[in-house]
């Protein structure tokens, strides 16, 4: 068995080099308004204590991605939910992190033949968290690699990507911002 700290150390250093590689290749339309939010659990994490994320999320900073502050433990109950909401269908999808939605972008990971599952945030049940009942709506025959929803009346649409871990995750994302360089969002 793994000791806790041991993991949780190693928890940080993933998701730290993954948030170093976001600032240094992500596109920052990708950026959604309140910012990238990047998560990684810890095995059989079951709160938000267990989930580490950047806190205050990838944010665009004078034109270019920048990591608002530090990972850590229990700082983002936003992509927490999400990653706990997918651990439940799948325990070792540990990781997920999210962009700004546009039909060009899901074209782009479309083309990188990556399993993605969409849900309407307008269906979703008076007093359930859209995070919550979107992504759980999504994983009913597992986990896919992206989850979004386009949005509503003064709601921006979120792509959500998963991943077992933030190598994961982090490839996607820069492969479809290499991919998004020539496109007009």
């Amino acid at each position: 068995m793994k000791d806790p700290n041991r993991e949780r150390n190693d928890v940080l250093e993933r998701l730290n080099t993954a948030a170093v590689l976001f600032e240094q290749s992500m596109d920052i339309r990708l950026i959604p308004a309140q910012g990238t939010k990047l998560g990684y659990a810890i095995r059989g994490a079951r709160n938000s204590g267990g989930i580490a994320a950047v806190q205050g999320g990838i944010i665009n900073k004078d034109g270019r991605p920048h990591v608002n502050g530090p990972c850590a433990f229990g700082v983002d109950d936003d992509i927490a939910r999400i990653v706990l909401t997918a651990m439940k269908f799948d325990p070792l999808m540990r990781c997920a992190a999210t962009l700004r939605f546009s039909k060009k972008v899901m074209g782009i990971i479309e083309s990188l033949l990556l399993e993605c599952t969409s849900f309407d945030a307008v269906l979703v049940p008076h007093g359930i968290s859209t995070m919550d009942w979107g992504v759980a709506s999504c994983c009913k025959e597992g986990v896919p690699d992206v989850c979004y929803d386009t949005g509503e009346a003064g709601k921006e649409g979120i792509i959500r990507l998963f991943g077992e871990e933030p190598n994961d995750v982090s490839n996607n994302i820069i492969m479809i911002s290499n991919r998004i360089i020539s496109i007009e969002l």
